[in-house]
């Protein structure tokens, strides 16, 4: 079986991996040493190799705050990176799925961002994902690119729905912006819905989170209450007064104008519950 080549071995990819082996999907998943997507000649190594009929980009920089002090590294990972990927999947007629991130908006609307909605990205990290948008969709039209926001997930650590429960559970306060909204979105669900998309041949711009949008003090509170936690020490602060050195908007909720694909959020925290406490 030719397989599913995924780049990038963190969260994304490594979801996509165990969800590609649950529904019958052959993935190869590449750490940045065997395939570096901003070298052509490593990207067309890999194709030789493996001869894949699909390929995922999970790769990319994704530390929304360091990146306004490493644009270098972050433009070439996320923008030229992906134009790469794009250009190699044009010439080999493979099909290309890459993510983008709601941070391409400003947050000036007060309704759910669509795919047909202009944007205006505040920093470093939000202008190097619409640049690719751009690039990948100019050398590969064909291509699936989605917008998403919020990851949270059963299978990592680092998310802010683990990191909420696990200080919450260690007894200590978690401060969370309460002026910020977003679409948070469960990975499981992104990845299945991703591949759905990718199977049926959509290409262009996709919107994918979980329906539902929500302050992050508002999104702490409703897992801490499922988790049995007590919300008293989940304290809603103004998001200046947290340590976020990139501007973000105050508005970034996703909708979408091409279809309804994704379950909702509160349907989502349950399915993180149901998984998560079966753990010791």
């Amino acid at each position: 079986m030719r397989p599913v080549l995924i780049t990038g071995s963190g969260t994304l990819g490594r979801a996509f991996e165990r969800i590609c082996v649950e529904r019958g999907l052959a993935p190869k998943l590449t750490s940045r040493s065997e395939l570096d997507i901003t070298e052509p000649d490593s990207i067309e190594r890999a194709f030789d190799t493996h001869q894949p009929w699909l390929v995922i980009n999970a790769a990319g920089y994704v530390r929304v705050d360091d990146a306004e002090h490493d644009h270098e590294r972050c433009h070439r990972e996320n923008a030229l990176g992906p134009e790469a990927l794009a250009t190699a999947c044009a010439r080999h007629q493979i099909p290309l799925v890459t993510f983008s991130s709601d941070l391409v908006f400003d947050g000036a609307k007060d309704a759910p961002y669509d795919e047909h909605d202009e944007p205006a990205p505040l920093g470093v990290y939000g202008k190097t994902k619409h640049e690719a948008e751009r690039r990948v969709l100019d050398r590969d039209p064909s291509a699936l690119v989605i917008r998403t926001s919020a990851f949270f997930g059963p299978w990592d650590g680092y998310n802010f729905v683990t990191i909420t429960l696990r200080e919450l559970a260690a007894g200590r306060e978690l401060r969370a912006a309460n002026d910020t909204v977003v679409s948070p979105t469960y990975v499981p669900d992104l990845v299945h819905a991703t591949l759905d998309l990718a199977i049926d041949g959509e290409h262009g711009i996709w919107h994918l989170a979980n329906t539902g949008a929500t302050t992050w003090s508002e999104l702490a509170r409703a897992a801490a209450e499922l988790a049995g936690h007590r919300v008293d020490r989940i304290v809603p602060v103004a998001s200046s007064e947290l340590d976020w050195r990139a501007p973000r908007p105050r508005y970034s909720a996703l909708g979408s104008r091409r279809g309804s694909v994704m379950p909702s959020l509160a349907d989502a925290l349950h399915r993180y519950h149901a998984i998560t406490r079966e753990r010791p």
